[in-house]
Parts: C-alpha cells; sequence; structure tokens
C-alpha cells in the first residue's frame, strides 16, 4: 500500500522503513533537511513541499499517517485537506488527547474523509521492529488498512479497540499505568540505595527480569540504564510527563473512577521539577512553630 508519511523525526523515520520493509510505498514528508537527508539515502522518497508530496496517482486512495505533536496536528490537517478528497484517510498516530481526536474525525466527516486514532507504544524500537497498535476509527477504515497494521506490528500487537477516540482513548489509559509501574520500580530501586548492601542495580534488573512476577520491558530498560551508569551520577532526577498522565486523571474524575497510584505518580513526576520546594518549607515552618522543630537555612 501506498503511505504519505508526514513527521520523519525517530518515530516517523523508523516507521517508514519498517513500512518499506513489509513492501510498502512510503512518501515522506518533514521540513527538516536532515531528516529527509537520511531517509533519502534509505531509498524512501521524501519531500519538503506538499503540492509534490501529495500527487495522487490515477484514482488512488490516499493514506496520510501523522507522527508529528498533537499540538499543530489540527494544523497539518487544515494544510493537507485541499489535497485530499472523498474517502482519503488520515491517521492521526501520535499522543493525542481522545477527545480532539473525536473533534477530528467529526471535522473530516462532513467532507467524507476518514479520520483514524491510533495509539502507538513500543518506542523507537517498536516502530522499526514491530509496534503496538492501539486502532480507533471506522469499521471500515480499520479493514482496510488491517494488514498495513498486521505488518508493521509486533505478532498480536494490534487490535481495533471501538470507534473514533478510542485508539488514543486506550493509548492514554496505557500511559497512566506506565506511570505508576515506572514510580513503582523507581521507589523500589531507591530503597534498595538507601540500603547498607552495596547491591549492583543492574544485576537485580536482569534476575528479576528473568522468570520473576514483575519481569517486563519497563525491568529491561532499567537494567539498560544501570549499565550504562551504575548509580545514575550522570542524570538529574527531573522527570517530565507527556500529557497523557493529566488527561487521564481529568477522565477518571469524570467517570468517579479512583485511580491513587496513577494520580500519585504524576504529582511525584510535577514535584520532581519543583526546584524550590515551597510546600516542604511550609511544613518545616509549622513544624518550628508549634513544637520547636529545627529548620534548615538556605546556604
Amino acid at each position: 500500500m501506498r503511505i504519505h508519511l508526514i513527521g520523519l523525526g525517530k518515530m516517523g523515520a523508523n516507521l517508514a522503513l519498517n513500512l518499506k520493509d513489509h513492501g510498502h510505498e512510503v512518501i515522506g514528508f518533514d521540513l527538516n533537511d536532515s531528516a529527509r537527508a537520511e531517509l533519502t539515502k534509505q531509498g524512501i522518497e521524501t519531500h519538503d513541499e506538499l503540492t509534490t508530496f501529495l500527487t495522487r496517482k490515477k484514482n488512488d486512495r490516499f493514506v496520510v499517517w501523522l507522527l508529528v505533536p498533537d499540538k499543530i496536528v489540527d494544523n497539518v490537517i487544515d494544510q493537507i485537506t485541499p489535497y485530499l478528497k472523498e474517502k482519503d484517510i488520515i491517521i492521526d498516530g501520535g499522543n493525542s488527547n481522545y477527545k480532539k481526536s473525536l473533534a477530528r474525525f467529526e471535522k473530516l466527516k462532513e467532507l467524507d474523509i476518514e479520520f483514524v486514532d491510533v495509539g502507538t507504544s513500543g518506542g523507537t524500537f517498536g516502530a522499526r521492529n514491530g509496534a503496538c497498535l492501539m486502532i480507533g476509527g471506522t469499521k471500515e477504515a480499520y479493514q482496510y488498512l488491517e494488514q498495513v497494521y498486521k505488518d508493521i506490528s509486533v505478532k498480536d500487537g494490534f487490535g481495533y479497540m471501538g470507534g473514533p477516540g478510542a485508539g488514543h482513548f486506550v493509548k492514554m489509559v496505557h500511559n497512566g499505568i506506565e506511570y505508576g509501574m515506572m514510580q513503582a520500580i523507581g521507589e523500589g530501586f531507591e530503597l534498595m540505595e538507601k540500603s547498607p548492601f552495596d547491591i549492583d542495580y543492574a544485576k537485580v534488573a536482569d534476575v528479576w527480569n528473568n522468570g520473576s512476577i514483575i519481569e517486563s520491558a519497563l525491568i529491561n530498560y532499567t537494567k539498560n540504564a544501570f549499565l550504562k551508569d551504575a548509580k545514575l551520577d550522570e542524570i538529574e532526577g527531573r522527570i517530565d510527563d507527556s500529557g497523557e498522565g493529566k488527561w487521564m486523571i481529568q477522565e477518571a474524575l469524570d467517570f468517579g473512577v479512583a485511580i491513587p497510584v496513577i494520580g500519585a505518580s504524576l504529582f511525584t513526576r510535577y514535584k520532581s521539577r519543583d526546584e524550590e520546594k515551597f510546600s516542604e518549607k511550609v511544613v518545616a515552618a509549622m513544624r518550628r512553630e508549634f513544637g520547636g522543630h529545627a529548620v534548615y537555612k538556605k546556604k
């Protein structure tokens, strides 16, 4: 199948090569010269002009796959829509809010253009070697692209999650669960770090990842991190978040669902970026006032 891929960063470039390996015709678009040059060297046609990128062959059905940040998805859709016609398909493979995906579906439905939301997991390795895909949109669009999903996914690693928005909704939940799992792993290693034992953390992760109940890709990533930096001395404990955890907590509040572990993991990420630690200052000041407890002055 012919796939027009917009966004040739790490995820997009690896997905393009994955598609090519499975016999699909890939045409890439990116404004970054080096990103285009790298893929061109590997035999993939690339463009930086929409007029040449979206040239139609005979009467073929366009499939335009977006791997761009959520904040520019609407802008990209507006730019490519004039080149599309009825029954063409736009796929958003990024981490978009499912409510925005629903709105995008409805907007494009008026033009009889299909909008498909694909939650993508597995990172850059998965994009290149076999991703995990959570797919929303109409059943007809899913069935039209089912072989493509099968080709680029790990075995049994793709599925139709339901109607429009369902793919990104399930991916949001996936990422929230990931937050909680990562936080638990981090806290476990912190307890070991504070213990009197001289523990080889890479060895611990390696052992855990061979037959234990918590065996997982995340434990393997942890092992790899410790092999590169045994005590993680080279990095700060500052953690960003991509937004899905926040969206998930907002949905949980709306649906009346308790997700305390995921909520706590998100707030821990926020706190990791707090250099002033004002709430801790307030608590220290209160303890000094009511109990005469010590406070520590800034150096």
